[in-house]
């Protein structure tokens, strides 16, 4: 995915455009009818659920639970507590494991495109022993959800660079609506398991899984994003 991935330099024309704020962000919005990102993530979608990937056909609800309706007169007795904080434990040393995981062989199984901008399946990604971040992305987002995370919680997500209009692909943890944990495959935007707060200089626009895509809307990102996914980096 060379419009996406690191490795290759994004056209740049005009300023360093402000970055939106953080908290301002609205993550599950209805893309527009113009979306120049709609018709590409529609046709890996097809392809994604034609060749397996996780099963969209039966929907898990959210496994991350509100804290105890009636709690234990002291916290460390409460059952109900001590059981969500063990999941929401859990949950997170999964998904850091894999990103730790994934974040390693990605240095060895890096595979850039080729003159045409390719987004791999699951499935193409492991029979060709590599992929770019594209590609890559679908380890950890699989492996998530085949982890039991829930459909509602785990998107692929792509994220821009305002600054220079670069683009990449990542996977977004939903386990704080408002602010999603970040899993980059290859360790280029990102180490480890930070939180989009924790990334000012990168924002996501798009969000999609097989079945469902959104457009992150904020202050101002509409109109970076629309430029930089034609190539195009607008002056303030």
């Amino acid at each position: 995915m060379r419009s996406l991935c690191l490795g290759l330099v994004a056209l740049m024309f005009g300023c360093v455009v402000a970055r939106p704020p953080r908290a301002s962000l609205s993550f599950f919005e209805r893309p527009s009818a113009e979306d120049p990102w709609s018709r590409k993530i529609a046709r890996w979608q097809v392809r994604e659920r034609a060749q397996g990937g996780s099963d969209a056909r039966t929907p898990t609800a959210s496994t991350v639970a509100s804290g105890p309706d009636a709690p234990a007169a002291r916290a460390e007795d409460d059952l109900r507590a001590q059981y969500l904080a063990f999941r929401i434990d859990h949950k997170r040393s999964t998904a850091r494991a894999i990103a730790e995981w994934v974040q390693q062989h990605a240095k060895l199984h890096y595979v850039p495109d080729g003159p045409y901008d390719h987004w791999a399946t699951l499935e193409e990604t492991l029979a060709h022993n590599g992929d770019d971040c594209d590609g890559l992305e679908l380890l950890t987002y699989h492996f998530l959800r085949d982890a039991g995370f829930g459909e509602d919680e785990v998107f692929r997500a792509i994220v821009l660079r305002p600054s220079d209009g670069q683009h990449h692909m990542v996977t977004l943890w939903f386990e704080d609506r408002d602010d999603p944990w970040v899993i980059d495959p290859t360790g280029a935007m990102i180490t480890g398991m930070p939180r989009v707060s924790q990334v000012p200089d990168w924002v996501p626009i798009k969000l999609f899984s097989e079945t469902a895509e959104y457009t992150v809307r904020g202050p101002g990102l509409a109109r970076v994003a629309d430029a930089a996914a034609r190539g195009l980096t607008p002056a303030r």
